[in-house]
């Protein structure tokens, strides 16, 4: 009988809790000493009852009542008593996820004296022309496509092609119905102002550059993709360009912003790193030996 209640409660899981609840209070005390060697104070005044209060209205778009409000001050002792016991354990130490999280604390306290500063006109128009060639808008072209079916048709594919080429080209435009040409296909039988690269999506990388020297008004081709081989027929080209800021501005503004943060971090970076000796040991890839960075 004794013996099933001893084995009883070993399996009970409280008994295990408490056992680790003993493990942590003794590692707690072999590394501060006694918890009674020092006293630890928690003050919770107005200002820090007040931020409570705030943070509750703005989630529910309303104050808190006097019993919420103890609520949410209770809740904030708890947290601050667990928190600073696992400090004194040492548990924020070698833990991936918090050294990344006080990282970005520490880049994001950085970052926001970038943003009280507003770009001026100048600053944003220096910006456009240093990266034009980022902001500037692609070529873009109209076509007409036909497809032909390599395995639908008999014989060779590209003399068929061409000999509907030069059936097409030797009519007028309007008197050819082009919805009664060439093969079933998912493909658009025609797109307006679309860039290289959207075209290259729908039918295959190099397809762009294939047509790009197409002349206008006419059908060309045999052009291959990898669907099969396509008739064009280019209607019209827009040059590429670069826009007046005042049609990117929100663009500009947050990707300068963007920049400004970035070399607010590396600055702020290096900074910090002068303050530091740093060594550095990395083996030799060919002999396996260590070698020494600074």
């Amino acid at each position: 009988m004794i013996r099933r209640v001893i084995l009883k409660v070993f399996r009970d899981p409280l008994f295990h809790f408490l056992v680790l609840g003993a493990g942590l209070f003794f590692v707690y005390t072999a590394v501060n000493g006694s918890a009674n060697e020092a006293t630890q104070r928690i003050v919770v005044d107005q200002t820090r009852a007040l931020q409570l209060a705030e943070q509750f209205q703005r989630t529910w778009m309303r104050p808190p009542t006097r019993q919420e409000l103890e609520g949410l001050v209770d809740d904030f002792v708890k947290e601050e008593i667990l928190y600073r016991e696992a400090l004194a354990l040492g548990l924020d130490r070698n833990d991936l996820v918090i050294r990344r999280r006080l990282r970005q604390k520490m880049e994001f306290i950085n970052e926001g004296v970038v943003e009280l500063q507003t770009p001026t006109e100048a600053d944003l128009q220096a910006y456009l022309y240093a990266n034009r060639d980022r902001f500037r808008l692609p070529d873009r072209f109209s076509f007409q496509q036909i497809y032909i079916n390599p395995l639908k048709t008999s014989g060779d594919a590209k003399q068929s092609a061409e000999e509907l080429l030069t059936f097409l080209n030797s009519n007028s435009p309007l008197s050819v119905d082009l919805k009664s040409i060439g093969d079933m296909t998912m493909l658009p039988s025609e797109l307006d102002a679309v860039s290289g690269p959207e075209v290259d999506n729908m039918f295959g990388k190099g397809f762009a550059r294939k047509i790009e020297n197409a002349p206008n008004g006419r059908w060309s081709g045999p052009v291959e993709s990898s669907f099969g081989i396509h008739l064009v027929r280019i209607r019209k080209r827009e040059a590429g360009r670069l826009p007046p800021l005042a049609e990117i501005r929100p663009l500009l503004e947050r990707e300068w912003y963007s920049e400004r943060r970035k070399e607010a971090r590396d600055q702020f970076y290096q900074a910090l790193r002068q303050r530091y000796d740093i060594e550095i040991r990395l083996p030799e890839a060919s002999t396996g030996k260590t070698l020494a960075v600074r």
